[in-house]
């Protein structure tokens, strides 16, 4: 089917990307923007913009594709991206969906299926089940969806009411479903996924894995392509795995299986049904255009014969958020000097607004090189010579990050930045004839806490009385304390909505309430008083 013209059913940085592509593929190309998004830099780069009510609501895309004569919808990532009846819409309305079929997406996109079908065909998942089963540490997870959302991990018997309860607020807030499933919680794997192709002549290929262990908040923080853990024997298993579970639901186009390595066992826990925000780390080791592949598929066409690979590939995720806590932050970007000679694929221009409704990434850069080592020179000059003015942002922590001798020594794990906390002092990296065989043989360090961001959002004064006030704008979602009660030392005592992610705030030590200042639903600025407390 020939595309005329494509609608992109979603916002900035990812929409910005298919764009691109869709004009050098000689396609036209239409937007469409939310009433609080109509600033953004995307509503101003398509050939045409439709204004809809909300990105959430399927038939606003549909309603929008018509009104311009679209021929075909293109997702992207999050919101309906991975929303089996969103694509059956799309293809009822007499619209080419440049995504996988409607039924793999129902079978991949529900983790409890996409388990059950995993362990039928012998790919090998992480215990699920009930708390008695999986024992503590485990992993509460939202069943639908992804991205960090809908996700917590629990240590204990005592905090698994308030993590169940808090996982099916945010899942229903960002997926409008909140069932949520637990299962073990492994504290220091690495976490890797294989980029997957397939056509409807039945050819699924793996185009290598991504190794995204370096993640905060459940999110990935950087990306790289090929893993320092994996070697080509490795590649191999996990590879196959992928492709047969692939093959076992019928996808087609683009997507992404998602395991955990331990070692060299690896745990399937995925399937992510659309293109991802690290897939550039794969475009530069392929030279492959991912998003011209998902519409070559979707035209039908078979795929091409499987590339070379190349180099070595580094991706880094600029946001608006505190670059200790990672908090997210808004405000305007009054100054934007983003680097050359690396790949940039930004979300927002100079003098954009950041608010608080949607993902803070302003960009991502990606580099690449020869050598591992080549491709990590290039990313740190180019953070180097990045500069962000108006909004805090990361910077700071992803030059500390990049210059890391744990990461430089691929070392990372998913509690790199329990062991590491954000930019705090590192010791001279250890000589190198010696550093790699002690290392592999020591046992894994005792669990670290998390990095303690409380004493950010409190402020006392000598006469022991505290104030708690918002670390980041947002909306009160909770307030579990009233004027004179008596809480103990990390109580939760309000908690905040943001990007659809849920930040308790909590005492800093036994303290009585004074005073609260806010109700459910309010709106709040950064900085503002939440919570008085006296000794």
């Amino acid at each position: 089917m020939e595309i005329r013209k494509l609608l992109v059913a979603n916002r900035g940085e990812i929409a910005l990307r298919v764009f691109r592509t869709a004009r050098e593929l000689g396609i036209a190309t239409v937007a469409v923007v939310a009433p609080d998004d109509a600033g953004s830099l995307h509503a101003r780069s398509a050939d045409e913009t439709v204004e809809i009510h909300s990105y959430l609501w399927s038939e606003e895309h549909i309603r929008a594709a018509k009104s311009v004569g679209a021929d075909a919808i293109h997702p992207g990532y999050g919101f309906l991206a991975e929303s089996g009846a969103f694509a059956r819409a799309v293809e009822a309305a007499g619209l080419l969906w440049i995504g996988p079929p409607p039924e793999a997406l129902d079978s991949g996109g529900d983790k409890l299926e996409a388990k059950r079908i995993a362990r039928e065909v012998g790919v090998p998942v992480v215990p699920d089940g009930d708390a008695d089963d999986v024992g503590f540490p485990l992993l509460v997870k939202a069943a639908a969806g992804g991205g960090g959302r809908g996700m917590r991990v629990v240590r204990n018997e005592r905090e698994l009411d308030d993590a169940l309860a808090a996982a099916r607020r945010e899942a229903k807030s960002a997926f409008g479903d909140d069932r949520v499933y637990l299962e073990r919680y492994l504290e220091r794997p690495r976490h890797v996924e294989i980029q997957l192709l397939a056509d409807t002549h039945g050819n699924v290929v793996s185009l290598g894995e991504r190794d995204c262990s370096v993640q905060r908040r459940h999110q990935k923080v950087l990306e790289e392509s090929p893993s320092p853990a994996v070697d080509a024997e490795l590649r191999g298993r996990i590879g196959d795995a992928a492709v047969r579970f692939a093959r076992a639901i019928g996808y087609v186009g683009a997507g992404t299986a998602e395991f955990v390595l331990d070692g060299d066992e690896f745990y399937f826990l995925e399937l992510n049904a659309r293109i991802q925000v690290e897939h550039p780390v794969t475009e530069a080791v392929t030279g492959l255009d991912l998003v011209a592949e998902q519409i070559r598929i979707a035209r039908g066409e078979p795929l091409t014969p499987p590339p070379r690979f190349e180099g070595h590939a580094v991706e880094v995720r600029l946001y608006a958020e505190d670059p200790r806590t990672f908090l997210p932050q808004s405000g305007r970007v009054e100054r934007l000097r983003l680097p050359r000679g690396v790949r940039v694929d930004a979300g927002v221009a100079e003098g954009d607004e950041v608010g608080t409704s949607y993902d803070p990434m302003i960009a991502k850069l990606i580099a690449h090189g020869a050598t591992r080592g080549d491709a990590l020179d290039r990313l740190g000059a180019a953070l180097a010579d990045t500069d962000v003015g108006g909004v805090v942002t990361n910077l700071p922590f992803l030059r500390w990050l990049v210059a890391h001798h744990a990461l430089r020594a691929g070392e990372a794990t998913t509690a790199f930045l329990v062991e590491h906390p954000p930019l705090s002092q590192t010791p001279p990296p250890a000589a190198a004839p010696w550093r790699t065989p002690f290392r592999l043989n020591l046992p894994a360090p005792p669990p670290a806490p998390p990095p303690d961001i409380d004493a950010l959002s409190v402020a006392a004064d000598a006469g022991g009385h505290s104030s708690v006030t918002a670390p980041m704008p947002g909306t009160v979602l909770r307030v579990l304390v009233q004027a004179g009660d008596d809480v103990g030392a990390r109580q939760p005592l309000v908690v905040i909505e943001a990007m659809k992610m849920e930040t308790p705030l909590v005492a800093p030590y036994a303290a009585t309430v004074r005073e609260v200042h806010v109700q459910e639903g309010d709106r709040v600025a950064g900085g503002a008083l939440l919570v008085e407390l006296s000794d």
